[in-house]
C-alpha cells in the first residue's frame, strides 16, 4: 500500500498538489542484489522533500532478484522537488504512514540521478568493509571433549583468554531495524547460532531454546553449539568442518531462515582447523550487498 506522509494538528502542512499544467514524473529504479523478502513484507521507496519522506510505491523482489515494479509515476513538483532516495523493507500490510527503521539504501540526487547503497547516511553510514574476524571451533556447553568441532563461538583466544573475534562491527543497539545473525551452513543448509547487536556479549541463543548443551550459556559473546534439538535432516552433535560460517546482516522483523543479502565476513572452515584454534573469516561485504541507480 503507498504511503502519504501527513503532518496534523498545529504542525504546518505542506502540499505538494499537482494542477492541470502539472506534469506527472517518472521515478525509474535500476536496483540489483535483493533479496526475496517473502510473505508479508516489501520494499518501499521514499523520496525526501524538505526534509519529509513521501513515498514512491511498493515492490517485491522474486528469488532472481528482479522487482515486481520499477517504474512510478510520481508528482512532478515532488520530483522535482526531491534530494534523497531511501529504499525500506516496510510490513505488509502496514498501517504506518511513516518509514520503517529497517532502511536498506539510500542516495543524493545529482541532476536527474542517484546512486543507491548501504552505505548512505539514510542506511547504515558504512559499508563494513573494514570487519574483521574470525572463531573458533569448541562446545563449551558440553563436558566431554570429543565433540569439540560440533560448536563454533566467535571469539578470539589467541592471547590465551577469551576475547572479541569479531572487529570494527558497529553496535547495532542503537538501532531498531537490524541485527546481526551468525549462521553455519552445513551441507548447503543454513542453521543460525543466534542473533546479536555486538561482538561482546550473549546473542538471544543463550536465553533461548537452542542447540547448545546441557551445561550452561557457554562464553559471554556470540557462537553456539550444535549438541540437541537438530532441525530434520540433520543430526547432532556434528562436525563442522568443511561447513561455511557466515555473519550476517538482518532486519528487524525477519521472517525468513536463511541468511539475508547483507553479509560481511564468510569462510569455509578447514577440514584441517584444530579445535579451539581461532581461524579468520573473509570479508565478502562488497560482493554482497545490494546498490543501483534511480532516474527520474
Amino acid at each position: 500500500m503507498n504511503k502519504v506522509l501527513f503532518t496534523l494538528l498545529a504542525i504546518s502542512i505542506t502540499f505538494y498538489a499537482c494542477d492541470d499544467d502539472d506534469d506527472t514524473g517518472n521515478l525509474a529504479l535500476d536496483i540489483s542484489g535483493l533479496n526475496n523478502l517473502g510473505e508479508g513484507y516489501l520494499y518501499e521507496g521514499w523520496v525526501i522533500v524538505d526534509g519529509s519522506p513521501v513515498s514512491t510505491g511498493t515492490f517485491s523482489v522474486d528469488d532472481e532478484g528482479e522487482l515486481s515494479a520499477s517504474s512510478f509515476a510520481i508528482d512532478g513538483a515532488i520530483l522535482d522537488a526531491a534530494t534523497t532516495f531511501v529504499l525500506s523493507i516496510e510490513p505488509s500490510p502496514d498501517s504506518d504512514p511513516a518509514p520503517s527503521a529497517t532502511k536498506i539504501l539510500g542516495g543524493d540526487f545529482s541532476g536527474n540521478t542517484a546512486s543507491i547503497n548501504i552505505m548512505h547516511a539514510a542506511a547504515f553510514g558504512t559499508g563494513f568493509g573494514s570487519v574483521t574476524g574470525g572463531y573458533i571451533l569448541a562446545t563449551p556447553t558440553t563436558t566431554i571433549d570429543t565433540d569439540e568441532s560440533s560448536g563454533v563461538w566467535f571469539l578470539d583466544n589467541s592471547s590465551g583468554s577469551p576475547a572479541i573475534g569479531l572487529n570494527n562491527l558497529p553496535d547495532l543497539s542503537a538501532q531498531t531495524g537490524w541485527t546481526y545473525e551468525g549462521w553455519a551452513v552445513m551441507d548447503g543448509a543454513p542453521v543460525s547460532t543466534g542473533t546479536f547487536d555486538m561482538a561482546a556479549g550473549f546473542d538471544d541463543n543463550a536465553t533461548t531454546t537452542s542447540f547448545k548443551g546441557d551445561d550452561g550459556d557457554g562464553p559471554a559473546f556470540p557462537g553456539e553449539d550444535f549438541i540437541q534439538n537438530a532441525p530434520s535432516g540433520m543430526t547432532f552433535p556434528t562436525d563442522l568442518k568443511g561447513a561455511t560460517i557466515v555473519i550476517s546482516i538482518e532486519p528487524v522483523p525477519d521472517n525468513s531462515t536463511a541468511p539475508f543479502t547483507l553479509k560481511p565476513l564468510a569462510g569455509e572452515v578447514p577440514a584441517t582447523l584444530a579445535d579451539h584454534t581461532f581461524q579468520t573469516m573473509d570479508n565478502i561485504a562488497s560482493s554482497t550487498y545490494p546498490s543501483g541507480t534511480i532516474s527520474r
